[in-house]
């Protein structure tokens, strides 16, 4: 996503497919991109950069917006089926290993979206379904007509929704994979954000958000400064905590850390090897449960389309 200007201004194509690339070849079999990122942008970035490696990774896309002059959710089945030939394209690809809904449409039963995924899926276009902010009864009513592979949700050190509203229980009772976005706190937990940071009214998301605005910045110095000091004694950087935490809460979760920097990119892969032990995860929750987070996940145009 934030190859495609979503978090600030879309990376140069070089600099975005070297990015890509460059995650492979350091081990990364799981890309998730998005019809809507750019939109279009994201999926032609990925299908150019992986496509003579496309035997060697998992590529994840999603449907469920109208990019016409309608605009808004559209997850009627005839638009599914229209609109997977454009990802194949783009993708240069003959199959997508996961399809998630990208938001639930609450005008289409979910029965239907899952029935045409299974189409797909008979027809050899899509392999896996997943969905993507949805809850944990929207989860089982699809599960029961096509399984779901996978769901997907904000979840990190600041976003701990799915361990209260029944999600990420279901996805382990179901056999679910549980794939986290926004797992560094949507940048929170890179430690470059501070009070005087401005976030692009026309390419960034977050600059309408509550929790980036510059007073609740401040009011978050102290979260971030907690899990900074965690981490440092672990010798290690607070992202790189934050990722290590996720893949120590449950084994079927897959986090997908986005990023439009080789640096960075090598310091999430690294993060891979770090173990945290039982009394490190005792700590890093004590910390954290003691310090408020300030502001809401997203703004609440953004929130209508989430799941409760």
């Amino acid at each position: 996503m934030s190859l495609a200007s979503n978090y600030g201004p879309a990376a140069p194509i070089d600099e975005a497919i070297n990015v890509l690339r460059e995650a492979h070849s350091k081990g990364v079999t799981l890309f998730d991109t998005a019809e809507v990122y750019g939109p279009y942008i994201s999926e032609t970035l990925v299908g150019a950069a992986l496509e003579t490696v496309r035997d060697e990774v998992k590529l994840a896309t999603k449907f469920g917006f109208n990019l016409t002059e309608k605009n808004g959710l559209d997850s009627r089945p005839d638009h599914i089926k229209w609109m997977v030939d454009g990802c194949l394209k783009r993708l240069r690809t003959d199959r997508i290993d996961l399809f998630y809904q990208h938001r639930v449409d609450p005008s289409v039963p979910i029965e239907d979206v899952a029935g045409a995924v299974k189409d797909l899926i008979a027809a050899g276009k899509v392999l896996h379904f997943g969905l993507s902010e949805a809850s944990a009864s929207t989860i089982r009513r699809a599960h029961a007509v096509q399984p779901v592979s996978a769901v997907q949700t904000e979840y990190s050190l600041m976003s701990r929704d799915p361990e209260h509203n029944g999600v990420l229980a279901t996805c382990e009772e179901l056999g679910i994979g549980f794939v986290p976005w926004g797992p560094i706190g949507m940048g929170y937990l890179t430690q470059k954000l501070d009070a005087g940071t401005k976030f692009d009214s026309k390419s960034d998301l977050r600059s309408s958000f509550d929790r980036f605005s510059p007073e609740n910045l401040v009011a978050n110095q102290p979260f971030v400064d907690r899990i900074a000091d965690l981490a440092k004694s672990k010798g290690i950087t607070a992202a790189q905590l934050s990722l290590a935490w996720l893949l120590a809460q449950k084994p079927f979760i897959v986090p997908i850390p986005g990023t439009s920097k080789v640096g960075h990119l090598l310091e999430n892969v690294a993060s891979t090897a770090v173990e945290l032990t039982a009394e490190d995860l005792a700590m890093i929750d004590a910390a954290v449960s003691a310090i408020a987070v300030h502001g809401g996940r997203m703004n609440e145009v953004q929130m209508q389309v989430v799941e409760q």
